[in-house]
This record gives C-alpha cells, structure tokens and sequence, in this order.
C-alpha cells in the first residue's frame, strides 16, 4: 500500500479557473478547515483514516501518492463535465452479418 503523502485542494478562482494547492502535511488543512469526521469507507485503503473536512469533498485519490480534496464547486463542475463526456460508440456485428460473412469467407476459399 502506497503511503500518501501529498495533500491537494482544488478550488474555483474568482475569474472561474481551477486553483490547486499541494500541501505535504494536513496541517494548513486543519488549519483551515473543520475536520466532521474520518473517511471509514474508502476502497482505496490508503484513504481510509484521512480526515473528512466541512466544506470539502474528499478524500478521493489521485495517482499514487495524492489525496484529493475539492469544493463543492468544483466537484459539481467536474461531476457534469464527467457526465456529459460520451463514450466512443462501438459497433457490434449481429450474428447474423457473422454468418454471412463467413459463409462469403468459406466461398471465397472453395473457388
């Protein structure tokens, strides 16, 4: 289990951009913000024990070694942009273009 030992913030600035801060402790965290509770439930086990703070959301991770904490504002922001994002679209054949594409394949090599 990696040991995360980075502690990043990310808000909205006024002119709408994302601030981000790295911390290397928890305390300017404390600091700042009102720690409500501690994160019990987390599948990544390096995240369970991490302070839970009001007015921000997180823990989450990001990469190995960062602990993510966002304002609502931006997790929301992000949430959407997420959200509205499509997947490429794959096309599936039908069993029934399989067939016939391997019955035009057999015939191929029979002549």
């Amino acid at each position: 289990m990696t040991k995360k030992d980075t502690f990043r913030v990310v808000a909205r600035g006024r002119d709408g951009s994302l601030q981000i801060r790295d911390y290397t402790s928890l305390d300017p965290l404390t600091d700042h913000h009102e720690q409500v509770g501690i994160d019990d439930c987390s599948t990544d086990l390096a995240l369970r024990g991490m302070p839970v703070f009001r007015g921000l959301i997180g823990p989450m991770p990001e990469g190995k070694n960062i602990v993510r904490y966002e304002t609502p504002e931006v997790f929301e922001m992000l949430t959407k942009e997420w959200g509205i994002t499509k997947p490429k679209k794959r096309r599936r054949r039908t069993s029934e273009k399989k067939a016939a594409e391997a019955s035009t394949d057999s015939a191929e090599l029979v002549s």
